[in-house]
């Protein structure tokens, strides 16, 4: 019996042996053994209720800070389209759906007159990986402006966190790693459309000439240790461009890794591994890493 046999019927998009490269700012990785794109939440519960313990389920967004690996992933990955992609403000308050672009979310609140959210500006991916990784920039990150998140169990039941119920840290968010996110509501304070907006451009010009925002990339490659910057750890051992394979540690900005030239997902891993192994050797300090790396090898 194939996968697809032992899936629920939906009303989304199911299917099988799809490749996940296109999918991913890194532009590598094998294929998903399913991809189902829900039709709505509604649609997202009922798949999750059905499905069968024994099949895993993970989330993919538009993989901004994803590495799949080149042997693909098992089971289902789900892709929130368009339909989770609503943003809303009312008051000092924006209701965004997990599928919005985080970028998108911050330009809203702004013209909203809506200020706090603007650091969005500066962080690439949509809202469900900011929920997942307790994304930032700049001195801001979502635990400063979430009131509250809905997410789905593995079971298809609906619930709705409030903020301490996630248990954020840097980088890192708390909530069971089951759950998919399907909206958030944020709170901001109240300014002028122009403030807000100028201080996005500042955001947006500093991220352009600082990191290789034009390149085959997947953003911060490793968490800042505490006390540390993780670029000049990497950048004093040495790492400054370093490559494996088409994969190359960026000359912009050394915490990026970037698709240089037709590499594999094995040669990104592996120049990450390498770059983790010199700077513990020669700053004894241990980088962990911000992207995430799903799938499986290949054989």
């Amino acid at each position: 019996m194939s996968l697809l046999d032992r899936l629920p019927e939906v009303r989304g998009s199911l299917r099988a042996d799809v490749p996940l490269a296109p999918f991913t700012w890194l532009r590598v990785g094998g294929a998903a053994e399913a991809l189902f794109m829900p039709k709505d939440e509604a649609d997202l519960a009922h798949f999750l209720s059905s499905t069968p313990d024994d099949i895993p389920v993970q989330v993919l967004g538009v993989a901004s800070n994803t590495l799949v690996r080149d042997g693909g992933v098992k089971g289902v990955v789900i892709r929130l389209g368009p339909t989770f992609g609503n943003v809303e403000t009312k008051g000092l308050r924006v209701t965004a759906g997990t599928a919005a672009l985080d970028k998108t979310v911050a330009k809203k609140a702004a013209i909203a007159g809506i200020a706090g959210l603007e650091f969005y500006a500066g962080v690439p991916g949509t809202i469900g990986g900011a929920l997942r990784m307790n994304a930032g920039c700049y001195g801001s990150e979502t635990q400063d402006v979430l009131v509250s998140a809905v997410a789905l169990d593995r079971t298809g039941r609906r619930q709705v966190m409030d903020l301490a119920e996630m248990n954020y840290s840097y980088r890192q968010c708390g909530a069971p790693g089951d759950l998919i996110f399907t909206e958030a509501v944020f709170e901001g304070t109240s300014d002028t459309p122009e403030n807000i907006l100028a201080r996005m451009d500042e955001i947006t010009a500093k991220r352009e000439s600082s990191q290789p925002i034009r390149e085959k990339t997947g953003g911060s490659t490793f968490k800042n240790p505490e006390g540390y910057s993780s670029w000049k750890l990497i950048d004093a051992a040495g790492c400054r461009g370093l490559r494996v394979g088409g994969a190359q540690m960026s000359e912009q900005h050394c915490n990026f890794m970037i698709n240089a030239d037709c590499a594999s997902a094995a040669d990104l891993e592996t120049l990450g591994e390498t770059v983790r192994a010199k700077v513990l050797e020669t700053q004894g300090v241990e980088l962990n890493w911000e992207v995430r790396r799903i799938g499986e090898r290949a054989c």
